[in-house]
């Protein structure tokens, strides 16, 4: 697809060859220099992933079952952090990236652009806002109890990290308070009701009843019964003695002082640091060197062309009104919403079956790892997203379901499970031979492959009426007009109304989406953009490669080729790419498989 971002995701593309070098490495390159380089290269990111190991900011490879620790998050421990990623970042660039061999042209690419993201954080100090319109640390840290445990071992180490819950909640009110004092914290308005969580457990009856006591509910009978008993009476005291007051504290402040005291402004650009802020979160999540106002621009484009999409299909469709008419129909039109909450999720399974039945068409290499589908628990359905996925899991939000568009669940679907978020990271994880920094997640690429992943069912026959095909240009322009409404909330002086009103007139998203996304977006400055800039340099990628190769294209070898390289910024995506249409389109996998 040939389109502006194309010509500056190219543009990047060079400025980036320039510091890594060419793909494939020259014939007259002295093979002892690259090998030198590629030692010393590898001597930084070993010797700094054992610290960020030790600092619990990462788990090693071997290391397995649950952990007692959590990482420290106070002031010291994050100064710390940002000199120690200073020096690795001075380190890296004393190495010219074009003695390095090919494949550690692309890790040194990927890993520059990791430490540049952590050291940004760190420098703009981040961590004084542990909390955003979508999650926070309260929220994050109850993960570990919605897994089963195997071992009396595990229960053990999770009762030890609930009784170190309390010192760690106390630092993170500690960064909160320093945000406070300086005006870094999320908007007011995106923080109303973000208390329920915290109060579902600090004011629960019994420890019983907490997301907290969930693990010890249905133990292994691999475990003595005595055992289970103990370890069923210490979880509940340390629950009752330390999680509970903790969360109490964190509810006290978060509800007496620190909403009341939030920021009024919405945009990133009038927070402290301001347009460079903003900056380096466009850089972080599209990993593009793009402005807001070409963003914006880029958006009001997209969405353009997605109009004119959605007219085609309403005529499809028998509609003869006009485009807020016909969303108006699709919004409150009762066959298209679910009942029952097993009605909903039966619908995502048949989706997904769907997709099975077409996978070896469309790729070569399928992963091991399954995934189930799973309702988003009650505590935090209320302000989570339409669904989630990852490995093993596609979570569908069933809370609301007159919000929760049936049209909009095959698009929905291919993008959280397959062949989006939950086939997508187990192909990552599959890869051998990577470097344990290659597992980290970057926005632009996982989250537009799973935007691509929605397009790509109208060719694989997913989506069967005009109703589903327009629930996914509704999310194709949802994802564009987070474009137009990110920046112009952070750049352009936009306000939370005219945020919520652009989704309103060129989506069908439900009203409480429109109002859950929008104060995602304030809150979370930069992430929305990540989506559809991803699937434009995909797309465009694609487009490329078909011309180039002509009969020689094969759409699974493409897709094998993108999903092998894990997670990378854009422009090394577009460099793999350029290296495939040199090979003549061939299998990244050994004919074997």
């Amino acid at each position: 697809m040939e389109n502006k971002l194309g010509a500056v995701v190219t543009t990047a593309c060079v400025l980036l060859a320039l510091s890594i070098g060419p793909s494939m490495g020259p014939a007259a390159a002295a093979t002892k220099t690259a090998t030198q380089a590629d030692s010393r290269f590898k001597t930084i990111y070993t010797k700094e992933w054992k610290w960020r190991v030790s600092e619990k900011l990462a788990r090693a490879d071997d290391e397995r079952g649950v952990s007692p620790d959590i990482a420290r998050v106070d002031a010291p421990a994050q100064q710390a952090r940002l000199v120690y990623w200073q020096g690795i970042l001075k380190e890296l660039d004393a190495i010219r990236p074009a003695e390095l061999s090919p494949g550690e042209r692309i890790n040194f690419a990927v890993y520059r652009a990791q430490i540049a993201a952590l050291l940004d954080a760190q420098r703009f100090r981040e961590y004084e806002q542990p909390v955003n319109a979508d999650s926070a640390f309260w929220t994050d840290v109850t993960y570990g109890a919605r897994r089963p445990f195997k071992r009396a071992e595990d229960y053990r180490n999770y009762v030890r990290q609930l009784e170190n819950l309390p010192g760690y909640f106390d630092q993170e009110l500690a960064n909160m308070r320093a945000g406070l004092a300086r005006g870094f914290t999320p908007p007011k308005v995106t923080l109303a009701g973000r208390e329920s969580m915290i109060v579902s457990i600090a004011q629960a009856r019994t420890p019983q009843d907490t997301i907290f006591y969930t693990p010890f509910k249905d133990m292994p009978a691999s475990i003595p019964e005595a055992e289970r008993d103990a370890l069923r009476a210490q979880a509940a005291e340390a629950i009752r003695g330390k999680v509970q007051p903790a969360y109490a504290k964190v509810l006290d402040f978060f509800v007496g002082e620190y909403v009341p005291k939030a920021r009024t402004t919405l945009a990133a650009e009038s927070m402290p640091g301001g347009k460079a802020y903003y900056q380096s979160k466009i850089v972080e999540y599209t990993t593009t060197n793009l402005t807001a106002e070409q963003i914006h621009a880029i958006g009001l484009a997209e969405m353009a062309k997605i109009r004119a999409e959605m007219q085609e299909t309403m005529k499809k469709a028998g509609f003869e009104g006009d485009l807020p008419s016909f969303l108006q129909f699709l919004r409150t039109d009762p066959r298209f919403y679910a009942r029952t909450p097993e009605e909903l999720l039966m619908r995502a399974a048949w989706v997904a079956k769907k997709f099975d039945a077409k996978a070896d068409q469309y790729f070569g290499y399928l992963p091991r790892r399954r995934f189930a589908i799973l309702p988003v628990p009650d505590d935090q359905a209320p302000y989570y997203t339409a669904g989630r996925g990852g490995p093993g899991a596609y979570w569908v939000n069933t809370y609301n379901l007159p919000a929760r568009a049936l049209y909009s669940l095959p698009a929905l679907t291919l993008h959280e499970s397959a062949p989006g978020h939950a086939f997508q990271m187990p192909v990552a994880q599959e890869q051998k031979g990577v470097p344990p920094f290659r597992r980290a997640y970057i926005s632009a690429f996982g989250e537009g492959w799973a935007l691509y992943s929605e397009r790509l069912g109208t060719e694989m026959g997913i989506y069967e009426t005009p109703y589903e095909v327009f629930g996914m240009l509704s999310y194709q322009a949802w994802r564009a007009s987070r474009l137009v409404v990110d920046t112009g909330i952070h750049a352009k002086g936009w306000t939370r109304e005219q945020g919520q009103a652009y989704l309103m007139e060129n989506t069908a998203l439900s009203k409480h989406e429109v109002e859950t996304e929008v104060d995602r977006y304030i809150s979370w400055p930069g992430q929305a953009l990540s989506y559809y800039l991803g699937q434009m340099a995909i797309q465009e990628a694609r487009a490329r490669a078909e011309k180039a190769l002509g009969a020689k294209f094969d759409i699974r070898n493409f897709h094998d080729t993108v999903l092998q390289l894990g997670s990378v910024p854009l422009p090394v995506l577009q460099q793999r790419i350029d290296a495939f249409i040199a090979e003549g389109g061939k299998s990244p996998y050994p004919k074997e498989r």
